[in-house]
């Protein structure tokens, strides 16, 4: 289980989370939502370690990550796909997955990755930057997800992609999900995406969650009036 407990994250003397608490059991999926601008990167990024939290406490299955730099957060279980997906455009496709190994020790790319994103076994000689930005998102999903987290965060996962990429995204980590048995937490404007994965919704207003609800009861309205400038 991932818990949050009253997180403070600033930039400079700017508190953009406060206050923040919040529970992710495993292998739920969990969806926050919110307008540019409200903190979700901020809060993914504080989860990694990529920010430094200024209160509050996170803890991975009890124990204490909030002061782990990211590596050992990764160590740890957590995984990360960063919005923009941040593939190493240089590298192949086969180099790009290794590089996310560091923990399970993976010399060879596993079948079961090329098993559920098999276009990037047919393109694992060529070089990331020449992929679509469909084909690097899986790339940046496959690269986090060889790593074998107990959570996989993935900020604003569906960006530029055309909407038969998102769904087969969504199928694919859902099918992943039921097969790894991971927790998912999930930065997302797309609420089809985000109805498609998520068990339950945050959404996230000026730094504090707002709105929470399962899937099961979602007012879909009451959330998109929340997405909405």
């Amino acid at each position: 289980m991932l818990e949050v407990c009253e997180l403070n994250v600033a930039y400079g003397e700017s508190n953009v989370i406060r206050d923040l608490s919040l529970r992710v059991a495993p292998n739920e999926a969990l969806a926050i939502m919110g307008r540019n601008g409200m903190g979700k990167t901020t809060l993914l990024k504080s989860l990694i370690g990529l920010l430094p939290a200024r209160a509050g406490s996170i803890r991975l299955d009890g124990a204490d990550i909030t002061k782990l730099p990211s590596y050992q957060r990764v160590a740890q279980g957590l995984a990360f796909v960063p919005q923009g997906r941040m593939v190493f455009p240089l590298l192949t496709v086969e180099q790009n997955i290794l590089s996310g190994a560091a923990k399970s020790g993976h010399r060879t790319v596993p079948d079961d990755i090329y098993r559920f994103f098999p276009v990037l076994e047919d393109m694992k000689q060529r070089r990331a930057g020449n992929l679509s930005g469909g084909q690097q998102q899986m790339l940046a999903l496959a690269r986090a997800l060889i790593s074998r987290p107990r959570v996989l965060i993935l900020d604003e996962p569906t960006e530029g992609l055309q909407p038969s990429i998102i769904e087969e995204i969504a199928q694919t980590l859902n099918l992943l999900r039921a097969e790894r048995g991971f927790a998912i937490v999930v930065s997302e404007q797309v609420l089809s995406f985000a109805l498609d994965l998520a068990d339950r919704f945050l959404v996230i207003d000026r730094g504090r969650i707002v709105h929470d609800a399962a899937r099961s009861n979602l007012d879909q309205d009451k959330v998109r009036s929340f997405l909405t400038v």
